[in-house]
């Protein structure tokens, strides 16, 4: 493939990635929790232990989510989108450690936002959807990724915790 049509494949998959980000977390995680939450017209007081963990948390999901979008599109060549999604399998970065940090860094965001607006209405909100997260990756995500996959798949999901991470000793 030649530079060019190597780069155009590069800009095109940094755009569906962006595009994919905006419409899942970013409704999720940010939209949802802004309109209807209170998440918008929450007073910031840097001062309160709450409010800095809370921030913490959505600093923390935040950079954990973009790193693991960004190791769909190098490694994967696709994107968080289950219609479009990576070619290959993704093993690693943050998914030697747990097969799905995409998750996981979105729950950290939401619980950090529940913290900072101190809101129950918010905790549970993210109960409901790490349920629905839950049904979705062991009902269509797990059995979908060991079609496509095999044994690949199969071994990965033995050695790697779907949301505890793992940590394995490195070989010398």
């Amino acid at each position: 493939m030649n530079s060019r049509a190597y780069n155009w494949s590069s800009v095109w998959l940094a755009l569906r990635s962006l595009l994919w980000t905006i419409l899942l977390p970013g409704v999720f995680a940010g939209y949802v929790p802004w309109r209807w939450f209170g998440l918008g017209r929450t007073q910031f007081d840097l001062t309160s232990p709450t409010q800095l963990l809370g921030l913490s948390c959505i600093g923390f999901g935040g950079v954990l989510l973009a790193a693991c979008i960004f190791e769909f599109a190098r490694s994967g060549r696709g994107t968080l989108s289950p219609v479009d999604p990576p070619r290959h399998l993704v093993v690693r970065g943050l998914y030697r450690y747990v097969r799905n940090p995409m998750y996981v860094s979105v729950t950290a965001i939401i619980l950090g936002e529940a913290l900072l607006t101190r809101s129950v209405a918010l905790a549970l909100y993210w109960a409901v959807w790490f349920v629905g997260a839950n049904l979705f990756v062991i009902g269509f995500e797990e059995p979908s990724l060991l079609r496509r996959f095999g044994s690949s798949y199969d071994e990965y999901a033995r050695q790697v915790g779907r949301w505890i991470p793992k940590f394995h000793k490195q070989p010398r």
